[in-house]
C-alpha cells in the first residue's frame, strides 16, 4: 500500500473502511472491494505530467464558466465543465486508462455488449463551499434491477484531495438494496494524492465535501454506463465531431460512436457498426 502522507491505507469509521490499492495489487481484490463496499481508491493511477496537462487545459475553461451552474445541488462555490473531452485532449488518458477499463469490463460487460461514457465532468470546489447533499448517480434512471449496476464512476484527483479541501464523501455499503439511511448515511472522505482515482458504484450514496481550505479542489469524474442505456450527457453534441475524430478508436467507442450489438443504434450508411471514420 502507498505510504505517502497524503494517502492512507484505509479510511475508517466505526462501521466501515474505505480500501486503498496500488495498481499492481491483485485485480480480483480491487473488484471485490468495489462490489462489496461500493467504493475503493487506486493510488497514483495517472502520472504527474498527464495530470498537469489536463489541469492546464481545463483551468481556463473553469475560470470562464464562472457561476453558470450554481444551485442548491451543484453548490454556490463549485465550477463544473460538462464533457471534459471537449476541452482537454489529454483527458483521454484518464478515460481510457487500462486499469479503469479492465474494472469496467469486469463490472459492466456481464450485463451488456459494450459500455459508454454516461458523463465526464470537471469539478472544481472553491474555498468556502459547503458539503454537497448526498445522492446516487443512478437516480437519473427511473428503475433499478437488483444485481445490475447501471453505471460505475471514477473520480480522478487533479490535485491532492484532503479532508480540508473537500475530498469526495461516500457512504460505504450504501449501494446495497437493504440500505435505508439515504442521504443521512455515515460517510468517509476519499483522501488521495493527485493522479489517484476513487471508484464507486452508481447506486452508492456520495457527494462533494466542504472546502475549508484556502485552495481549490479539482477532479474529473467519468461515469461508465451500460451500452443499452441512454447517456446522461449527449456526447455527440457536447464533443464536436471534428474533435471526436482526433481521439483513439477506444475513446470514440466510449463516446458512443458504435452500435450496441446488431439492433441498437443502427446506422445503415455504416454497416460495420462504427459511425465515425477518421479523415
Amino acid at each position: 500500500m502507498n505510504q505517502e502522507p497524503a494517502v492512507a491505507d484505509a479510511a475508517t469509521t466505526e462501521s466501515a473502511t474505505l480500501r486503498y490499492f496500488n495498481a499492481s495489487d491483485a485485480f480480483d481484490d480491487q473488484v471485490q472491494a468495489l462490489k462489496r463496499d461500493g467504493a475503493m481508491v487506486v493510488n497514483d493511477l495517472i502520472d504527474a505530467r498527464t495530470v498537469d496537462r489536463v489541469l492546464q487545459e481545463l483551468q481556463p475553461h473553469f475560470d470562464a464558466i464562472g457561476r453558470q451552474f450554481e444551485d442548491d445541488f451543484n453548490g454556490y462555490a463549485t465550477r463544473r465543465l460538462a464533457s471534459v473531452l471537449a476541452y482537454s485532449m489529454h483527458a483521454a488518458a484518464l478515460i481510457e486508462q487500462p486499469l479503469v477499463l479492465k474494472i469496467m469490463d469486469a463490472l459492466l460487460l456481464p450485463h451488456c455488449i459494450n459500455y459508454r461514457i454516461g458523463s465526464s465532468t470537471g469539478i472544481q470546489i472553491l474555498p468556502g463551499e459547503k458539503a454537497q447533499v448526498l445522492h446516487q448517480d443512478d437516480d437519473i434512471y427511473p428503475v433499478r434491477i437488483p444485481g445490475i449496476d447501471w453505471q460505475v464512476s471514477v473520480m480522478f484527483a487533479l490535485n491532492d484531495f484532503t479532508v480540508e479541501n473537500g475530498a469526495t464523501r461516500v457512504a460505504l455499503g450504501s449501494h446495497d438494496s437493504g440500505y435505508t439511511k439515504g442521504c443521512d448515511g455515515e460517510t468517509l472522505q476519499a483522501v488521495m494524492s493527485r493522479g489517484s482515482a476513487l471508484f464507486y458504484l452508481g447506486a452508492a450514496w456520495h457527494g462533494g465535501g466542504a472546502n475549508r481550505s484556502d485552495a481549490s479542489r479539482t477532479g474529473v469524474i467519468t461515469t461508465y454506463s451500460l451500452g443499452w442505456l441512454r447517456q446522461e450527457v449527449n456526447q455527440y453534441l457536447t464533443v464536436p465531431r471534428e474533435r471526436a475524430a482526433q481521439f483513439s478508436r477506444t475513446v470514440q467507442n466510449l463516446l458512443g460512436y458504435r452500435g450496441h450489438g446488431r439492433y441498437l443504434g443502427r446506422f445503415a450508411e455504416d454497416p460495420d457498426g462504427f459511425w465515425l471514420n477518421k479523415h
